[in-house]
């Protein structure tokens, strides 16, 4: 079969129109990533002001406006054991200008949590960076609780089950889910007493209402030092360097680990140029000594990732407290 020149210059016509259709959205989204950012970004963080969360928000924030020229507001959005700020996030922008400040209550336990959310974190989210972590420290009331070690506790545990009451901020809270590992792996039992957050839970410890926590290094540091409370140990893999006399969980109970993790996510529609765009400046930012210094004194560890690989992450604890969560039998309050 043959075609005349005719012919074959309507072919090439229409294959060219083709490849412009095919080309368009390719050639916009690169578009939108090398012009990014080209206006204020809003960082959403899921607690109040004043703890870890807000802390890096607003200090890589400040780094971030630096660098990109552009405003960058930290939007606070309390409630819901966080929920609220992840269905926030979810039903965003994918432009990259909506991220948010996602600790591993939201994103990892949450969504085994509570059974009916509104969002889908591993369809509608996805990872930019890991940030950081904060270990917790397992601390008792000195004047209640005649242990000095893990091993102790762990013995007069078994020898008393359930004389012995826990404080956490709430069911799925980071120091819930400490401690029921914990149980579950020294095949313990102590009573859970849930509080609305970490304050009230740890004042009730060092006033001796209740008798043990899992609280976040940042919290509980101030009264190891002064001796009001007693730390037996750390749940992180490795000793602290702030309480290097203090050994880790594991060093008793082989392989335990609990430590709050913290990270930024995005909308799943985000274009990866952009994501990678953002990934870079906050590896960057968190690698500054400056940075690092502030945040060690907030008692975050930093911990940077790929997207990817933060993404990953987050999947893999979801399947994690999913297990603890239906072994332990936990429901939200």
């Amino acid at each position: 079969m043959t075609f005349d020149r005719f012919a074959i210059k309507r072919l090439a016509g229409l294959a060219a129109l083709a490849l412009t259709g095919l080309a368009g959205p390719v050639a916009v989204t690169l578009s939108h990533a090398q012009d990014y950012p080209s206006k204020p970004i809003r960082i959403v963080v899921p607690l109040p002001p004043g703890g870890s969360n807000d802390v890096l928000a607003r200090l890589l924030g400040q780094k971030m406006s630096e660098a990109f020229g552009q405003p960058v507001i930290v939007d606070n959005k309390p409630g819901a054991a966080g929920n609220i700020s992840t269905d926030f996030m979810a039903k965003s922008e994918g432009d990259g200008y909506t991220i948010a400040i996602a600790p591993n209550q939201t994103v990892a336990v949450n969504p085994v949590l509570y059974p009916k959310l509104p969002f889908d974190v591993l369809k509608d989210l996805q990872g930019i960076s890991m940030l950081g972590r904060v270990p917790m420290v397992l601390v008792v009331s000195p004047g209640k609780v005649n242990a000095s070690s893990v091993t102790e506790l762990i013995a007069f545990a078994k020898a008393n089950p359930d004389k012995l009451s826990y404080a956490s901020a709430g069911s799925g809270s980071p120091q819930h889910m400490a401690a029921e590992v914990f149980k579950s792996m020294t095949s313990t039992r102590m009573a859970h007493i849930p509080y609305k957050g970490s304050v009230p839970a740890l004042v009730d410890v060092l006033g001796g209402t209740v008798d043990v926590m899992f609280c976040p290094l940042n919290s509980a540091l101030p009264h190891i030092r002064s001796g009001k409370l007693r730390a037996l140990a750390t749940t992180g893999t490795k000793r602290l360097e702030l309480l290097p006399s203090v050994p880790t969980v594991a060093e008793t109970v082989p392989n335990y680990e609990s430590d709050i993790w913290i990270g930024m996510i995005a909308s799943a529609k985000t274009p990866p140029a952009i994501i990678n765009k953002l990934n870079a400046e906050l590896r960057r930012s968190l690698a500054l000594p400056d940075v690092r210094e502030k945040l060690a004194e907030q008692g975050i560890y930093v911990e940077s990732s790929s997207a990817a690989e933060f993404t990953r992450l987050i999947a893999a604890d979801q399947k994690r407290w999913a297990a603890v969560i239906k072994s332990a039998n936990i429901v939200p309050e």
